[in-house]
């Protein structure tokens, strides 16, 4: 059974580079062959948000493409 990162974001879209970090630890491990799995919770759900934070839902969407999943 492979095992799966899991990533956790529950900052702000603007208070932090959390969403920035985040979204580029997945890319490392998906292009490591990883499993990757982002929960969203609480105000982290506002970084994934159409408008919210530049770039990052189209950067989201690469990695769900790429095979990451996504629990809000």
């Amino acid at each position: 059974m492979q095992k799966e990162i899991v990533l956790f974001l529950t900052t702000t879209p603007y208070s932090f580079e959390n969403t920035h970090t985040i979204l580029k630890l997945a890319d490392a491990a998906l292009r490591k062959g990883q499993k990757v799995r982002l929960i969203a919770s609480s105000d982290g759900v506002f970084s994934i948000v159409k408008g919210q934070v530049p770039k990052s839902l189209a950067a989201l969407e690469d990695l769900v493409g790429r095979g990451m999943r996504v629990d809000i």
